[in-house]
């Protein structure tokens, strides 16, 4: 990446900077706008949101400079484009068929309108950083692909932890190094999973001055502790990175930096891995509420192994922290800056037409699973919410039990009664089979349940072990 930033002010000396478009005025897209007009080369050329008053208040809180923004919202993003100033619109496909613009960042987290702004990417022909993993995860598989034959760039957002750890574990391979898993921290409890929007707060420890500020939504955050965004993230990773979720679930053990080889290898080898090549969470918090030492709540990770003793060897002459063995070695990065490092992948995408981490195949899903117990008749609130929590799971297990996607949890009416931890089926729900994203969704599972039974005529594994 050395170059990029050289690469960015040739751009902006011939007067050719990157277009941007952003999707989504919430957390991560301030984040991004916060830094945006600090990039030579780069500029946000508009801002797609419901509430045009909620991107004018991202502009003005994120330190934007009035004079490069349009606080009138009359513009239209030509104009603004022609003017050198963000123009803010509440209609998102306009700004994807604006001619001018050349990577559309979609932050909305509605699985539903990421798949749709995917498609009009392809349609009209613009390249897209996918930092909804929600859409990335219920139909990313196949929107790649889709993106591929329409001659554009789809990518996971630099930043994120996914493409951090998909950057990782590229490292790894490419240094000549198979993969024993990979990762991320968070801080979870196993009681997490039955958090609702009500008891958030108290879990989290957030004071009332910082839940003033207006950046915090209670659904949104309680996805990230009851841990379905653990789950979406990992599945984002199995599929970029070609890797295996763990047949029943993330299983987040508590674990620092340095404990990360000894915990995070094969059980048939002392660890708390299934078998090498797959993914995990680590915890922060030991079951007892302590707090891990050393811990990597805000980093990501990669597990590697030395392929022979004298590689065994350069781990312990150049001071790598590695299990008793001396075989596995982890590397780390402790933070990731989501939104304030979004500007990497566009960069890349616009200089070195590279994605920055991109799903591949389908090697895992995440599926609605019960909170509590669920009568027929009520109907689901999603991510986040008082009724489900994401499970990762192996894609292969999902189409068998035809799991329904935590995606797509959200609105409609269950069927039947559902037990407390039940994994939910589509058979347990109400659906329109003419809406977008489960049209998609369904195209996608009629596509890969051919692929795997394929896979298995010919005498092929699901996802790739190691490499």
């Amino acid at each position: 990446m050395t170059s990029l930033s050289t690469k960015l002010a040739e751009l902006e000396a011939a007067g050719k900077p990157i277009q941007v478009g952003i999707i989504g005025a919430g957390k991560f897209g301030s984040m991004f706008i916060a830094q945006s007009h600090r990039t030579v080369g780069m500029r946000l050329a508009g801002i797609a949101d419901l509430s045009a008053d909620r991107a004018l208040a991202s502009l003005k809180r994120t330190g934007f400079p009035e004079e490069k923004y349009d606080a009138t919202a009359s513009l239209t993003i030509e104009e603004g484009i022609k003017a050198g100033k963000t123009a803010i619109t509440t209609d998102s496909a306009k700004l994807i068929a604006t001619p001018g613009i050349d990577v559309i960042l979609e932050v909305t987290g509605n699985p539903a309108a990421g798949v749709r702004h995917a498609l009009l990417c392809c349609e009209h022909k613009k390249h897209i950083v996918m930092i909804n993993v929600e859409a990335d995860v219920l139909a990313g598989p196949l929107l790649a692909r889709k993106a591929n034959e329409a001659g554009i760039i789809y990518s996971m957002a630099y930043g994120d932890q996914p493409a951090l750890i998909a950057e990782m574990v590229d490292w790894a391979r490419t240094a000549g190094f198979d993969v024993v898993c990979a990762g991320k921290g968070t801080k979870h409890l196993p009681q997490y999973h039955y958090s609702t929007p009500d008891t958030v707060w108290n879990y989290y420890g957030f004071t009332k001055e910082q839940l003033a500020t207006g950046d915090f939504n209670p659904q949104m955050f309680n996805s990230f502790l009851d841990g379905t965004k653990s789950a979406l993230e990992m599945a984002a990773v199995s599929n970029g990175c070609d890797l295996s979720p763990p047949s029943d679930g993330l299983r987040f053990p508590p674990c620092g930096v340095w404990d990360l080889p000894a915990v995070l290898k094969p059980e048939s080898e002392g660890g708390q891995c299934e078998k090498k090549g797959t993914v995990e969470v680590v915890s922060c918090m030991e079951k007892d509420g302590r707090w891990v030492f050393n811990d990597l709540r805000w980093g990501v990770y990669v597990v590697i192994e030395a392929p022979g003793e004298y590689q065994r060897e350069c781990f312990k002459q150049y001071g790598l922290k590695t299990d008793p063995s001396g075989r596995y070695a982890a590397q780390y990065k402790p933070y990731h800056l989501i939104g304030l490092e979004l500007g990497v992948s566009i960069a890349t995408i616009m200089c070195r037409g590279e994605p920055t981490g991109q799903t591949k195949t389908w090697a895992g899903d995440v599926v609605a699973t019960a909170k509590r117990d669920l009568k027929a008749g009520e109907k689901l609130d999603g991510e986040g919410g008082f009724m489900v929590y994401g499970k990762l799971m192996p894609a292969e297990d999902s189409i068998a039990i035809e799991g329904l996607p935590i995606g797509l949890a959200h609105g409609i009416v269950l069927k039947h009664d559902v037990k407390k931890d039940q994994r939910l089926s589509w058979a347990d729900v109400e659906y329109s089979d003419k809406a977008q994203a489960v049209s998609v969704r369904k195209e996608m599972e009629v596509l890969f349940r051919k692929e795997f039974v394929s896979k298995k005529v010919n005498g092929a594994d699901g996802a790739n072990s190691t490499r």
